[in-house]
């Protein structure tokens, strides 16, 4: 993907940073052009995050709450059995509301008790275990699982690989329009970069009761590391 300005020189100085980044400007007397372009690559992940859940009920709200601390301390526990570091398990919510049903025969609002949950995150290293974790974790007690969500540990690699494709296409584009407009070459003017954010994690819920004697499945495949460079040139004669 890419965006196209064609600018005057006076409208290139137009664009100039403010006086305090002034020292860093380069000036352009001759058409700019700006380009955004985007490189990927695709690679092999090396970390699985997933998160794991327990949901409980009860009249009281404080009884809803000792169910759950039972229930998840129980969780952890097998989280760190299976040999996962500390820094690797972390809590992202615990939450405790009233639960009500609504009666139609009334057209009102119903108490029913308390609802408890509480969830960690769990990074795995050895990603070819993850179907074993989660099985893991559902027969110790959680009642809702998330992820996998795939990456990888250290994308600098990979990153500078889809900068360098990038930086290939921009530079493709601005010779073609350089030529289309009689230019003999371009001067690079700026650079900037972002990055790509990752995709949603994929969610899904199990009883204890519906898990399979084997292994869950699970397939890494394959995650993109991407950058988007908006990149100017001057066009020269």
């Amino acid at each position: 993907m890419f965006r196209i300005a064609l600018l005057s020189a006076a409208a290139a100085s137009a664009l100039a940073m403010p006086a305090a980044a002034a020292d860093v400007q380069i000036q352009a007397t001759g058409p700019v052009v700006e380009l955004t372009v985007q490189g990927s690559v695709d690679a092999a992940p090396d970390i699985a995050r997933v998160g794991a859940g327990v949901t409980t009920q009860a009249p009281t709200a404080v009884e809803a709450m000792r169910l759950n601390a039972a229930a998840m301390s129980a969780v952890v526990a097998r989280i760190r059995q299976l040999g996962i570091a500390e820094r690797d398990i972390q809590t992202t919510s615990v939450s405790l509301g009233a639960q009500y049903d609504y009666d139609q025969g009334t057209q009102r609002q119903v108490f029913r008790g308390y609802q408890a949950s509480n969830r960690v995150s769990v990074v795995l290293r050895r990603i070819d275990r993850t179907g074993v974790v989660l099985d893991a974790l559902v027969a110790a007690g959680a009642t809702d699982i998330s992820g996998p969500d795939w990456s990888l540990d250290d994308d600098t690699a990979a990153r500078r690989q889809a900068r360098a494709r990038a930086l290939e296409s921009a530079t493709a584009l601005v010779a073609d329009y350089a030529r289309a407009t009689g230019h003999s070459g371009s001067r690079l003017l700026s650079i900037e970069e972002a990055v790509s954010s990752p995709g949603p994690v994929p969610m899904y819920r199990m009883a204890l009761r519906e898990a399979a004697d084997a292994s869950t499945p699970v397939v890494p495949g394959q995650v993109e590391a991407g950058v988007t460079l908006t990149v100017r040139y001057e066009l020269t004669k």
